[in-house]
């Protein structure tokens, strides 16, 4: 969704449909201009806005994960305890966290829905019973909160370049979610500090191998994988790494790329690009070169 407003009213009821608790107050209609692109994922939402205008912002998630980063020269930006550094990004789950400018300001954020990412969260970790809480509001370091703001822009990108594809997507989706949890104090880093789950790593990597060969095609992560195989997405980790020297990652983009090449040879699509975006490869240099590696031929000179 993309479009430009100075309705105040309209901005505030834009931003409820994401995040319902938010609100907008004391803003000036006199010079108020709201920029707005958003991208809607399976459980995720990522806003891009540039607002324009004397604003005091609440936001007060409930069963969601709010990640935002409010950059303004003049912004402040604080919780009921903590004040919160201005330009950095932030994390809730509940906690009410406000934010003034006076000016403008560039907003950027993920909303992600909590027991949806509690669901990805147990998956991985092979821990059934764990509630996924943000223990913190801020990233652990700098340099998490550098590689968070990286992270956004290369997501923004990416759907920006591949639509609504939704095995792109999927993949996107769980790449903001893990960098996320990895930038910020939470539950999850807590528990995959425990021994990962290895029980029935055989068994586990053939079904994980059937599972992929049958659906690489659609919009599967390795977390899929691993619930098909009926192991934490840790376990099978290691379980592949046992059996096969190989990732559950590398063996699914490897019959992404199988997929890509018979399509090529049959003719299926109109160009290389339309098929490496079928297959979930956004960027035809990268599809390029994973096929070259992969077939020791680059993509353009197998039939179409």
């Amino acid at each position: 969704m993309q479009f430009t407003s100075t309705d105040v009213e309209q901005v505030e009821s834009t931003w409820q449909q994401f995040v319902p608790s938010s609100s907008l107050q004391d803003a000036d209609p006199r010079r108020f201009r709201f920029d707005w692109r958003s991208e809607q994922l399976a459980s995720t939402s990522l806003v891009n806005y540039r607002l324009a205008a004397k604003v005091h912002s609440k936001a007060e998630p409930l069963d969601q994960i709010l990640v935002c980063r409010v950059d303004a020269p003049d912004a402040r930006v604080w919780s009921a305890r903590d004040t919160l550094t201005p330009g950095a990004p932030w994390i809730s789950d509940g906690t009410r966290v406000e934010a003034k400018w006076d000016r403008s300001a560039d907003v950027r954020a993920f909303v992600f829905d909590r027991p949806a990412a509690e669901a990805r969260a147990r998956q991985l970790t092979g821990d059934d019973t764990l509630k996924l809480r943000t223990t913190g509001l801020a990233p652990h370091t700098a340099i998490d909160a550098r590689r968070w703001e990286a992270m956004f822009a290369y997501v923004d990108q990416a759907l920006a370049l591949s639509g609504s594809d939704p095995l792109i997507a999927a993949e996107l989706e769980r790449h903001a979610l893990m960098m996320t949890l990895s930038a910020f104090p939470n539950t999850f880093t807590e528990a995959m500090r425990r021994p990962a789950q290895r029980a029935g790593a055989p068994v586990a990597v053939r079904r994980a191998l059937a599972y992929i060969d049958e659906n690489a095609h659609r919009p599967i992560t390795v977390d899929d994988v691993a619930a098909a195989a009926y192991i934490s997405t840790r376990g099978l980790q290691y379980a592949f790494r046992r059996a096969l020297d190989i990732t559950p990652t590398q063996a699914l983009r490897r019959a992404r790329l199988e997929g890509a090449r018979r399509d090529l040879q049959s003719g299926e699509g109109r160009s290389v690009g339309e098929v490496a975006r079928r297959w979930g490869f956004t960027h035809p240099t990268r599809f390029a070169s994973a096929y070259r590696d992969a077939f020791g031929t680059p993509p353009s000179l197998t039939s179409m």
